[in-house]
């Protein structure tokens, strides 16, 4: 007889997490993976969840195993997978059963499976915080049909985060906007992690700070404007020691960072969209030079390191923390907008407010400013967030910092690309008047593709155009 209330397949480390979780919150679950042993010993280690876990080894054992309508959650890599996943189910399942995709998906894959799906019940959803997250208390970003949502929904919300008592977890929109969502968050995740490693640097290596000096300047930070999860644990990795060589643990991490793809997928999507968010793609832009290492190795050898101590010059922490309050409100700002201009898109009328509010607790991006970013979108979620009297009042007091962080940064040669991508975006949307009148006459000049005047004639041409 089928006890399981919901089932999840894929018992990697978030979907073991995962299914921890649904079993820690009172929900029997069946679970499922393509390694039979994986299945075993991860019921085995489940001690006093085991009684609440239903290990199967086969599909159909697992499928037999979950009360109908059932709803099933897939935790397997995305793209193809997924896909093979869906067409082993299909024929095992009934037409109410609910398939729901809960890995890193790119949203135009979930759109495309829903249309597949057709009056089949399936959903994409986002999940974000990692393994602690999944196991504790994720946020959760939901796609697809609003009744498929509220199906579910009781479980989902049960296994969110919390922020004081509200669950984490909310229905997004159709179709692929849960996916989409979470691929912003991720973006902003990009940026505000790059903002903080170039902070990193100028107190490493322009101001001569050892890692224990640096993990007390951000352990400072984090009990102000600033705090959030990405600044506390960047205090306690500057803060950690290698246990083999008891140097600090940062000195002896290669500098190359690696990436899944949303990141990627965001940068890609915003072109799609027009919407401008320089600071994440100076992040992906970053992260992709990371990795080329010997590269940097020639450059270095060929024009010579940089001379990066800044001696007298240097900013004060103050200034630093300054300059990030400021960086982080714009790469925020420029998220924001990238999911209005999507929402627009695709018809998906995403709530901003309520977005903010599902990134408060259990995501990777989770800060104090996001209480303050719900208010702002919930007062007008159709202004730019840098406009908000809020944040408008903070920017004022911090962009100047952010400037002489940028300049003296970039005079001592070292890289802050994100910094400086939200400085010239702050830059840009402050000047009424910017310097693309002359793009538009060099386009007219070439390719005779006209111009608007101030008066209000549209397609006009230059005096080449008679020539």
């Amino acid at each position: 007889m089928a006890t399981s209330q919901i089932g999840l397949i894929g018992l990697g480390t978030m979907g073991a997490a995962l299914a921890s979780n649904i079993a820690e919150k009172g929900f029997p679950i069946a679970v499922w993976n393509r390694t039979t042993q994986v299945t075993r010993d991860f019921h085995a280690a489940s001690g006093d969840l085991a009684d609440r876990i239903t290990p199967t080894e086969t599909l159909k054992a697992f499928v037999d195993a979950i009360a109908e309508p059932r709803a099933i959650i897939l935790m397997v890599p995305a793209g193809k997978p997924v896909d093979d996943q869906i067409t082993a189910l299909r024929p095992l399942l009934g037409a109410n059963d609910l398939i729901i995709d809960a890995g890193n998906a790119n949203f135009h894959d979930t759109n495309r499976r829903s249309a597949e799906a057709g009056d089949l019940p399936f959903m994409g959803i986002g999940v974000s915080g990692g393994e602690e997250g999944a196991r504790h208390g994720p946020a959760i970003m939901g796609g697809g049909k609003r009744a498929h949502w509220d199906r579910v929904a009781p479980v989902l919300e049960a296994i969110s985060a919390k922020h004081n008592g509200e669950p984490c977890a909310a229905w997004m929109g159709e179709e692929g906007a849960g996916h989409f969502v979470k691929a912003v968050h991720n973006g902003i995740e990009y940026a505000d992690m790059q903002m903080i490693a170039e902070v990193y640097q100028i107190m490493r290596d322009g101001m001569g700070q050892n890692s224990e000096t640096i993990a007390s300047v951000f352990d400072w930070w984090n009990d102000g404007v600033l705090q959030s999860y990405l600044i506390e644990i960047s205090g306690k990795v500057a803060a950690a020691k290698d246990a083999e060589t008891g140097k600090p643990l940062l000195d002896v991490i290669v500098d190359a960072a690696g990436q899944k793809g949303t990141g990627r997928w965001t940068v890609i999507e915003a072109q799609q969209l027009a919407a401008p968010i320089p600071c994440i793609e100076a992040a992906v832009v970053a992260r992709n030079l990371s990795s080329r290492r010997d590269e940097r190795a020639v450059g270095q050898d060929l024009f010579g390191a940089a001379p990066t101590t800044m001696g007298d010059t240097a900013p004060s922490e103050a200034e630093l923390e300054h300059a990030l309050i400021c960086g982080k409100i714009l790469c925020y700002a420029q998220g924001f907008t990238m999911i209005a201009a999507a929402s627009r898109e695709f018809g998906w009328d995403l709530d901003l407010p309520t977005i903010a509010r599902t990134w408060r607790q259990g995501c990777i991006i989770r800060s104090r400013m996001l209480d303050d970013m719900a208010t702002a979108l919930a007062e007008s979620d159709d202004r730019n967030l840098m406009f908000a009297p809020f944040f408008t009042n903070l920017i004022k007091n911090s962009h100047d910092a952010l400037r002489q962080v940028v300049a003296k940064a970039t005079l001592h040669g070292i890289a802050v690309p994100a910094l400086a991508s939200g400085l010239a975006y702050f830059d840009a949307m402050r000047t009424a008047r910017g310097s693309a009148d002359m793009i538009q006459g060099q386009r007219d000049f070439f390719g005779l593709h006209g111009f608007e005047r101030f008066d209000g004639r549209t397609g006009q041409h230059g005096p080449w155009a008679a020539t």
